[in-house]
């Protein structure tokens, strides 16, 4: 049996896991031994805990309880806290999801410790280091020893970047197996979807009609810190809804609901507010969010992992940022990158009621992405 230590930090991390657990449980259980480290990076009962429960993940073995903080403090103690488990543990290999702070602790704790670290997601590029995730997944595509990427964008950065196809097991950071294996997150999409139907009564709740309903997420802190660019984003939401008479749902996290009176000037904040048609509401969970997306006209968004939900549901993206990890959605013709521009946010929701995609290619694998990963690391330890 081989040990495995999955680090998480953030609520799409938890999503994540709970593919890689759910296989593990069901096809794996006398293989693959789970602990699960949640470094509390992003940690609350309504962003965190609801998470677990609604999606049956296994309670974490260890919270470092690390909190929010500068980078560079929250980074230092996780590594600190990383470092003491891998040291108790001596796992056979360290999982890491994504781009967070806790992945580029992660990183660097395993390869201190020359502990193999496989990346989930890897090989994904904005081509902007201004973006501290673009350097939080360089740091660990390059110290990892297994690299799975969602998709053949991401599996082709990773080859122009010197990783090399044809390196054959044992695989080491040095020798690093590549591969292209789907997105984990379709995995979960799938088989959620049907338990969303069920148990979700979130449209119901805020007066949502399907169909006849925008879903817009804003978290990223060079949209919401950014008075200019929070203003053109909020004044789309708000003179879209007017034209088109079309409801605009906004789950928004509780740091950008508080900086909307900050950042937003008096007159958008106030016709924002008084707008009958924005529906904002505090955090949804998991199933809460499917169900949203599913059954929206279309979505607006700075999240990379709800432009993939979006086109895993049929439904369009626009993109509020000036560039993509996600590429094969624009190139499907499901997405339009607008950046942070009121017009061209406007412009861009004006194409799209008039001109709904009609195909979404399946750029994103099978949904049995889990499971391929997990005989990947078998199968590594066996040669």
């Amino acid at each position: 049996m081989i040990r495995i230590v999955t680090v998480i930090g953030a609520r799409p991390q938890i999503i994540k896991a709970a593919a890689l657990s759910r296989v593990i449980a069901s096809d794996y259980a006398h293989l693959i031994s789970e602990i699960i480290v949640h470094t509390g990076q992003h940690y609350d009962a309504n962003m965190s805990q609801v998470f677990f429960d609604e999606l049956g993940i296994p309670a974490p073995d260890y919270n470092l309880g690390v909190g929010s903080g500068t980078h560079g403090k929250q980074t230092a103690l996780m590594i600190e806290g990383i470092e003491k488990i891998l040291l108790e543990v001596r796992p056979d290999y360290l999982v890491l999801y994504g781009d967070t702070n806790s992945t580029l602790a992660g990183a660097i704790a395993a390869s201190k410790l020359r502990v193999p670290i496989v990346h989930i997601e890897a090989g994904l590029r904005s081509f902007n280091k201004s973006m501290p995730e673009e350097i939080n997944r360089i740091m660990c595509d390059h110290a990892s020893t297994l690299l799975f990427s969602p998709t053949a964008t991401g599996f082709n950065n990773l080859v122009s970047e010197g990783f090399k196809t044809n390196n054959l097991a044992p695989y080491t950071c040095d020798n690093p197996g590549i591969f292209h294996c789907g997105d984990i997150m379709y995995d979960n999409s799938l088989y959620f979807a049907g338990l969303a139907e069920m148990k979700s009564g979130i449209l119901a709740q805020w007066g949502l009609n399907q169909g006849r309903f925008i879903l817009g997420t804003i978290h990223r802190d060079n949209n919401t810190d950014i008075p200019g660019r929070l203003n053109a984003i909020f004044s789309a939401f708000d003179r879209i809804s007017r034209e088109h008479r079309l409801l605009v749902a906004l789950p928004l996290h509780p740091r950008t609901s508080g900086l909307l009176a900050k950042n937003l000037t008096p007159s958008v904040y106030n016709s924002v507010k008084e707008n009958p048609l924005i529906r904002v509401m505090p955090p949804v969970s998991f199933l809460d969010m499917i169900k949203l997306e599913k059954h929206a006209v279309m979505v607006v968004t700075d999240s990379g992992g709800v432009q993939k939900e979006a086109y895993y549901f049929s439904k369009p993206c626009i993109i509020a940022r000036p560039e993509t990890e996600w590429v094969e959605i624009v190139d499907a013709g499901a997405g339009i990158v607008t950046d942070a521009n009121e017009d061209g946010i406007i412009q861009a929701v004006n194409y799209f009621l008039n001109n709904p995609p009609l195909l979404y290619p399946p750029v994103f694998g099978d949904g049995k992405a889990a499971a391929f990963i997990c005989s990947t690391m078998l199968e590594q330890v066996r040669v």
